[in-house]
């Protein structure tokens, strides 16, 4: 697996609303009504996440839920990314 081209990311951003490239890595920021919500997006999202082998970073202050994505291994994002990037837009608009 090869990591995607600054040109590749941003034609894939194109279908990601919200996300955004920075540095090496795919970024959103998820925002719910409140602490309990976020919470529960991440609890739906574990399961998928944990399916695609592939986990994000991300971290939570209240009823926001941070998310950076990267492909490690080969220092970049790739298709392994952008996947997840879609799961979890499912995953919160189910929310």
């Amino acid at each position: 697996m090869t990591s995607y081209t600054d040109a590749q990311i941003e034609e894939a951003l194109k279908g990601l609303p919200g996300w955004s490239q920075e540095g090496e890595a795919l970024v959103k920021s998820f925002e719910f009504a409140d602490f309990t919500a976020a919470i529960a997006f991440v609890g739906r999202a574990a399961g998928p996440i944990d399916e695609m082998d592939h986990h994000p970073e991300w971290t939570n202050v209240y009823n926001r839920v941070d998310i950076r994505l990267s492909s490690h291994d080969v220092g970049g994002v790739t298709d392994r990314d952008v996947q997840l990037a879609r799961v979890l837009e499912r995953v919160a608009e189910a929310s």
